[in-house]
């Protein structure tokens, strides 16, 4: 197969859009890599340079396109009218409004393989800490966390119900969402009354300077506990 004038910088975007079509036939599979590859004119050795992992790569390279569209979707909207916890819902039904239904179901079915499950709950994460982001969060204390697990929680929730939703405009997932958000703001209502109680903001204390200090050495709020910074050598 001819490789010339092969460029490296767009060979990302043209295997990602030359793959979407075979995925929601064939799933984020060895088929749709190859199939992308052929469309595109790329050798399948000469691709794995941008995606290594084949089709495992790809489908990180949707969801995190993904990621970065609701982004600039969210950029583009007005949301001084809207309380905060409505600006939460509006960035996740965006993110989902955004993306392929079978596409995503195709994902969900990958990353569900137990040699792809920390990788799938990482881009999870990786959602919510967009949204948050996008969201003008500054927060670097236990908050930085535990904002981004229950938001975790509550995208994951949001996603299953909405791959199974067939009501008119996925009205039902919109309210489901809506249901999750109100648990996500009594829980936060909650921490702040568990802060603002001297008895119990004592006993909670320890654990909650504990559970700081699992942070990266770096002490990048980006930097998960246990994860490699780059700098650790090989």
């Amino acid at each position: 197969m001819e490789n010339k004038g092969f460029d490296i910088g767009s060979a990302k975007e043209r295997l990602m859009e030359a793959a979407l079509s075979h995925a929601v036939f064939d799933g984020w599979s060895e088929a749709t890599f190859r199939a992308a590859c052929e469309d595109i004119g790329i050798a399948p050795a000469l691709a794995r340079a941008v995606f290594p992992r084949g089709a495992l790569d790809l489908a990180i390279a949707y969801h995190k396109a993904g990621d970065a569209a609701m982004v600039a979707a969210l950029d583009a909207e007005d949301l001084t009218a809207l309380r905060f916890r409505d600006r939460v819902a509006l960035a996740v039904r965006l993110r989902l409004e955004g993306a392929d239904r079978e596409l995503v179901r195709r994902g969900a079915a990958l990353f569900a393989l137990p040699q792809n499950a920390a990788t799938g709950a990482s881009l999870v994460w990786g959602t919510a800490d967009a949204i948050w982001r996008a969201l003008g969060d500054t927060s670097e204390d236990i908050n930085w966390y535990s904002k981004r697990a229950t938001l975790s929680a509550v995208y994951s929730s949001v996603v299953l119900y909405w791959l199974g939703d067939d009501s008119a405009g996925q009205d039902a997932t919109w309210q489901f969402l809506d249901r999750r958000i109100e648990d996500v703001m009594r829980f936060e209502k909650f921490k702040a009354q568990v802060r603002d109680n001297p008895v119990l903001g004592r006993v909670l204390a320890g654990p909650m300077k504990i559970l700081e200090r699992v942070r990266a050495p770096t002490g990048a709020p980006g930097d998960l506990p246990g994860r490699m910074t780059g700098k650790e050598g090989a």
